[in-house]
């Protein structure tokens, strides 16, 4: 049965960068749909391997990525985070947007990540 607290110990694995942590979580046969992509899911990795790879792709690209402010809840075989991801990408960019992940789980392992981040945009002149 799917925790708070293992939401939390999740989301502290991303926080230290720890893949090895991270995928202890997930089953063999998880997916992960990324907040970015070419479909209305983004980009749908498929498998540990392939899950792996894109986290791992997430702290290459934001070195110093973090997820703060975050809060959980689970519901049955369901759960949610909420956090604040902030960082700066190896471009310089500077990152900080509110986001969420929706979790399934199956006999205590994550088998569904899928994650949305706010669109940032510039104010518009009035």
């Amino acid at each position: 049965m799917p925790t708070v607290s293992a939401l939390q110990d999740v989301t502290d694995a991303f926080n230290r960068h720890d893949p090895d942590a991270i995928m202890y979580f997930f089953a063999d046969d998880a997916v992960f749909e990324s907040p970015r992509g070419a479909d209305p899911w983004g980009t749908r990795f498929d498998g540990t391997a392939a899950v792996r790879q894109a986290l791992a792709s997430r702290f290459s690209g934001i070195p110093d990525v973090h997820y703060g402010g975050d809060c959980h809840f689970v519901a049955g075989g369901r759960g949610a985070s909420e956090w604040t991801l902030t960082g700066t990408t190896t471009e310089g960019q500077r990152v900080e947007v509110r986001g969420c992940d929706l979790w399934t789980f199956r006999d205590g392992f994550v088998v569904r990540k899928d994650s949305f981040w706010k669109i940032v945009e510039p104010p518009m002149d009035r």
